[in-house]
């Protein structure tokens, strides 16, 4: 078992960062898929992986079991996520012992949403309420842990306003986090604003851009709506009269000029959300250069 390199030792070498995020499979043929994406994308070097962590601790055993496949099998620094949903304080307490026992030293710290079917996040008994408060435990408790969190550039559905989320993701990273990965944005705009705005704000850290290449205007359309991201009419357009098997070119080819203006003026690195698919990813890092 070997220990990983903790995010904070990547921030200090002010290299630029690219970073991979796959989910846990449901099912054994999902498994294979997502490991054949591991294999498939490992030659361009991603300085870390994550991997999601299902609402109520519903994938708690399958985040771990691919996180050390992802770790030890190819070698990749991985970073699990872990969410405040359906555990109690002690419980996030073993689970993060657990990682650590594994050699994983990275966490991406997220409230969680809420169950399906459910509105609003309800904590349980003896259970956290907000992300800072789990930011908070690690630093507490594992000090040496690098620490990311999630950050919304077009503000959270549940905020009632900017200010209130610029506040709220301050607040996450006065408790201890190391640095901000955004929720997906296909405007460039977007992301220059939120960190101007970040700055402002006296957040410090470097916010490494989310991007989803665009696999379909249906699938598009319901990510945005679940995220509240606005999309740019000429993807829409673009899109909406392209064949099917045309749409996965389109939005990759605009995720990887997303890619190219975001490194030409000086974001950190970028963070793709692979969905456990490596065609559109492969297309956005061809020719990339970092």
């Amino acid at each position: 078992m070997n220990k990983g390199k903790s995010i904070r030792e990547f921030l200090k070498e002010k290299k630029t960062l690219f970073s991979l995020e796959f989910f846990p499979p449901k099912n054994e043929k999902g498994g294979e898929k997502m490991l054949k994406t591991a294999k498939v994308l490992k030659p361009f070097n991603p300085d870390f992986v994550s991997i999601t962590y299902g609402a109520g601790g519903g994938t708690r055993k399958t985040t771990m079991h691919y996180a050390r496949i992802l770790k030890n099998d190819f070698d990749f620094e991985v970073m699990p996520h872990l969410t405040c949903v359906g555990h109690t304080k002690d419980e996030l307490l073993e689970i993060l012992e657990d990682f650590a026992k594994e050699g994983f030293c990275n966490i991406m710290a997220l409230r969680g949403d809420p169950p399906v079917g459910e509105k609003t996040f309800r904590p349980v008994s003896g259970g956290l309420t907000f992300a800072t408060e789990l930011v908070s435990l690690i630093r507490e408790n594992f000090p040496d842990f690098g620490i990311g969190v999630g950050g919304y550039p077009e503000k959270h559905p549940e905020s009632p306003d900017k200010q209130s989320d610029l506040r709220f993701l301050k607040e996450k990273i006065d408790a201890g986090a190391d640095f901000i990965t955004t929720q997906l944005f296909f405007d460039n705009q977007v992301y220059f604003s939120f960190v101007k705005e970040c700055n402002q704000a006296g957040i410090k850290v470097p916010i490494l851009p989310g991007l989803l290449p665009a696999l379909s205007y249906g699938q598009i359309q319901r990510f945005c709506k679940m995220c509240e991201a606005s999309l740019p009419d000429n993807l829409a357009n673009q899109l909406e009269i392209a064949p099917d098997d045309e749409q996965p070119l389109i939005g990759a080819n605009w995720a990887k000029t997303q890619v190219q203006e975001l490194l030409s003026t000086g974001a950190p690195g970028f963070h793709l959300y692979a969905l456990n698919q490596s065609a559109a990813s492969l297309e956005i890092l061809k020719g990339i250069s970092r």
